[in-house]
């Protein structure tokens, strides 16, 4: 059952997903050759505890860790450990907190030194299509239409659209009806409406769409052992359009990194918060 947000509830939300975004946005600085994803983890706990809320993936379902830390191959669900990040890597950072009551949830994927060109062109493109579902998602249209956007835009340049992993409903839970897959056709699917809140989130490679699991029971790689991109965003219907709650502002600061790809999508400014 699709669960409606007040306003207010939405508010709350997006208290949530503040709390995901400047937790990411403190990453960005330390993303580096050299350093490992178990530091991360611990410093994305320790910053989510400073800003008044708990982790939303330790503990989730038996997950392990803060974060899910998801390098080069690895399309999600990464168990951060020991081994350094190296020059040339990238790497998924998917972070939950809760606070209110209500979860926030998202990911970016991080470049590490210097990357082939062909990995930052999956990265660009994974990225746009994250805003090409995000304008999908308004009043009125369906679950396929994000879908379909998502997966048009991806397949268009070459690139493999995973299949077994989806996005979500967001709320007082991290996973949530309706189930947002990265694929689909156009009118399908739950009809969207004034106060659904989801998390878009397309996971692209950058070749077959094939994945396989490791026996740790998380880790999710792709088959060909190529790379894989994953960005995340929590979005809510407010007057009939999509509102961004989570921003990558935090990450662009620390990054040095200038673009107004939100704009279109923030009818409640980030500086008002």
């Amino acid at each position: 059952m699709i669960k409606i947000k007040s306003k207010e509830e939405i508010e709350l939300m997006r208290q949530s997903a503040l709390v995901v975004s400047k937790t990411l946005g403190v990453l960005a600085s330390e993303v580096k050759p050299g350093v490992t994803t178990r530091y991360l983890d611990k410093l994305a706990e320790e910053h989510i505890r400073d800003l008044g809320a708990i982790p939303g993936f330790l503990g989730l379902y038996d997950f392990p860790n803060t974060l899910c830390m998801s390098p080069n191959s690895q399309v999600v669900h990464g168990i951060p450990n020991d081994k350094p990040l190296e020059d040339g890597d990238i790497i998924s950072i998917d972070c939950g907190a809760k606070m209110n009551g209500f979860y926030g949830d998202h990911a970016y994927t991080f470049e590490v030194g210097e990357v082939a060109e062909e990995t930052k062109k999956l990265l660009r493109i994974t990225k746009e299509s994250l805003y090409e579902g995000i304008r999908a998602f308004r009043a009125g249209n369906r679950v396929g239409d994000v879908g379909y956007a998502i997966q048009h835009y991806c397949e268009s340049h070459g690139y493999g659209v995973v299949r077994e992993l989806v996005g979500h409903g967001l709320g007082t839970e991290m996973h949530e009806d309706p189930e947002m897959p990265n694929y689909g056709k156009r009118g399908r699917g739950k009809k969207f409406k004034e106060g659904m809140v989801v998390a878009i989130e397309p996971m692209i490679n950058l070749g077959t769409h094939k994945i396989k699991q490791l026996k740790d029971g998380w880790t999710i790689l792709t088959l060909d052992g190529k790379p894989s991109a994953h960005f995340e965003h929590d979005v809510a219907i407010v007057n009939g359009k999509p509102e961004l709650l989570s921003t990558f502002s935090y990450i662009y600061e620390a990054l040095g990194i200038t673009s107004d790809e939100e704009a279109a999508f923030r009818q409640t400014s980030i500086q008002e918060k």
